[in-house]
């Protein structure tokens, strides 16, 4: 549900040959065998062509203090996703003109700052101005705790609006947390029912559904961040997230949806246009990633330790979801190689060797950095021989030596690469390069 700087990167494909050959399959294996061995990813993907599944893994724990191991049908919170069921929903709602995306918010809750100047389409889009709650300062404070919806409107409200509507695209949780209020007013049914009744039951999607308190008897899985060893993250309340990001899933079932999604199983094709109209980057609950020169549609989704993505690219009719309750290495990567070996293209297999470094030249990093291309300070600390990295208003995270001088974080695909004489480093993520230099 929150958005990291650091790691939040919109699943930037690289540019690849798009001469197909034949699935490599033993090698997309070889991938998962190392990440698994070398303890750098837990979770579950699965991959489909032409509406049929070719591929599905699972590897890690949904428990690591039972020793669980996780399988292809252990069950993952799938963050925001949820968002696409919500937004499909509501073009739903639409279809049976219960709704209009002109609608203002003022018809149902006019207490909200600019109620009469947000509409649906402004909610669905991001382009409301409205505080994503998810970003307060105390939101880590009461997140684990149930919510009503008077509490949680009153969450919302009392914040001020961070833009006028309409006038940009910024991303926030509260858009679909009002959303999804909406929706139980107009269909008169809870949402839980709703996404059941309309989209779950139609489409046979046996392991999804709106989630509660994690049970482990039913194959759903805890959540991890790694901290020197893998530690287990609190539960957000799912009363607090609803329609913005409740949802439980595994892969085979979200690539059914997507695939239902594209197929106009679910909604229109009036209705698929405007979701998939993007402005600014964001569609109206969906996002759109490019693959090469081609483009894909889909969502990712963040919540406690887990981490999530559902993908399809149009043109090869490819499906790709991937859930992970615990990460060590670049999420985006992953399917990047993924999508390779669906289409018979040439990728290697990362190294996960560590570079032997001498405790005594770290001190030679430690300090704070700025930048004049990007507005973000990061601090380089030092714990128990090992180097920390915290940017502006984020948390410290561990970094991994790769080469004389140069540090790696892998589940955000940060590589940081020092000059310790001049007193510089280059963060490289995701395609970019920015110089820093030691305040």
């Amino acid at each position: 549900m929150k958005k990291n700087i650091l790691s939040f990167i919109l699943f930037s494909l690289i540019s690849l040959s798009v001469v197909a050959q034949t699935f490599d399959k033993v090698k997309l294996d070889s991938l998962f065998d190392s990440l698994e061995t070398n303890d750098k990813f837990m979770g579950s993907i699965a991959l489909s062509q032409n509406g049929e599944e070719i591929y599905s893994r699972a590897i890690g724990y949904s428990d690591i203090e039972s020793n669980r191991k996780a399988e292809t049908n252990t069950k993952y919170r799938i963050g925001s996703i949820t968002k696409m069921f919500t937004a499909s929903l509501i073009f739903k709602a639409i279809e049976a003109n219960k709704l209009k995306l002109e609608d203002p918010l003022a018809n149902f809750f006019p207490e909200i700052e600019n109620a009469q100047k947000i509409t649906i389409k402004h909610l669905l889009g991001h382009r409301s101005g409205i505080f994503n709650f998810t970003n307060s300062e105390t939101y880590l404070q009461w997140n684990t705790e149930p919510k009503t919806r008077s509490g949680l409107l009153q969450i919302i409200k009392e914040k001020s609006n961070v833009f006028k509507p309409d006038t940009k695209t910024e991303y926030s949780n509260s858009n679909y947390v009002l959303l999804t209020f909406i929706l139980e007013d107009v269909f008169k049914q809870p949402y839980s029912q709703l996404v059941k009744e309309k989209i779950i039951n139609p489409l046979g999607l046996n392991s999804t559904y709106v989630g509660s308190k994690i049970n482990l008897e039913t194959n759903e899985s805890n959540s991890y961040r790694f901290t020197g060893a893998w530690t287990k993250q609190d539960e957000t309340d799912m009363s607090v997230p609803l329609g913005a990001g409740a949802m439980v899933s595994i892969p085979s079932d979200l690539n059914k949806f997507i695939i239902a999604l594209f197929g106009q199983k679910v909604i229109s094709a009036t209705s698929l246009d405007q979701m998939t109209s993007i402005q600014e980057g964001l569609g109206l609950g969906i996002m759109q990633f490019p693959f090469n020169e081609k483009v894909g549609y889909g969502h990712g989704g963040g919540i406690d330790g887990f981490s999530s993505f559902l993908g399809f690219l149009k043109d090869d009719k490819i499906a790709m979801a991937l859930t992970s309750n615990g990460t060590l290495y670049d999420n985006n990567q992953i399917l990047v190689l993924a999508v390779s070996a669906v289409l018979g293209l040439p990728f290697e297999i990362p190294s996960f060797k560590e570079f032997e470094v001498d405790p005594s030249t770290l001190d030679g990093y430690l300090g704070v950095y700025s930048s004049t291309q990007i507005p973000l300070k990061i601090t380089i600390t030092k714990e128990d021989n090992s180097l920390f990295a915290q940017a502006t208003g984020q948390s410290a995270f561990p970094l991994s030596a790769s080469d004389k001088n140069v540090f790696r974080f892998d589940p955000a695909g940060v590589v940081l690469e020092f000059d310790p004489e001049k007193s510089q480093m280059t963060l490289k993520q995701g395609g970019g390069v920015f110089g820093f230099t030691k305040d």
